[in-house]
């Protein structure tokens, strides 16, 4: 679901070169963006339901991932060694939580990334 069943307006393609921007700042200097920036900017620029925010910023994410990858490969801050197994796993993971985020509701997946985001955020404010 969502605003766009057709071609983008002038006002949403300025949208979402605004949220593409700051989803690339906050990925190269922090490695986020798809889930903390992109979901959210999604759900209320865009008026996407959960779902379809997901799908779709995992679908955007891919052409950012490579951009900083190639970027932190060429002066060496990519860790190899820790990549491909974490990499296994999360595909891995990933092929079978997909089908999950069918059979989960909008609702449900909008409160528990809220909660996810939260815990995350306090733990990375109290804990090091």
């Amino acid at each position: 679901g969502g605003i766009f069943p057709g071609p983008m307006t002038t006002t949403q393609f300025l949208l979402g070169l605004g949220l593409g921007a700051i989803t690339g700042v906050l990925a190269a200097l922090f490695g986020v963006g798809g889930g903390l920036i992109m979901v959210p900017g999604f759900v209320f620029l865009f008026a996407l339901d959960q779902k379809s925010a997901v799908a779709t910023s995992l679908a955007v994410i891919i052409a950012v991932s490579l951009v900083a990858t190639t970027k932190y490969a060429a002066v060496s801050l990519v860790k190899w060694q820790v990549v491909l197994p974490v990499m296994i796993g999360a595909v891995v993971t990933t092929w079978a939580a997909a089908d999950w985020l069918k059979l989960l509701s909008n609702d449900l997946l909008t409160r528990a990334f809220a909660i996810l985001m939260i815990a995350v955020g306090i733990r990375m404010l109290f804990v090091r």
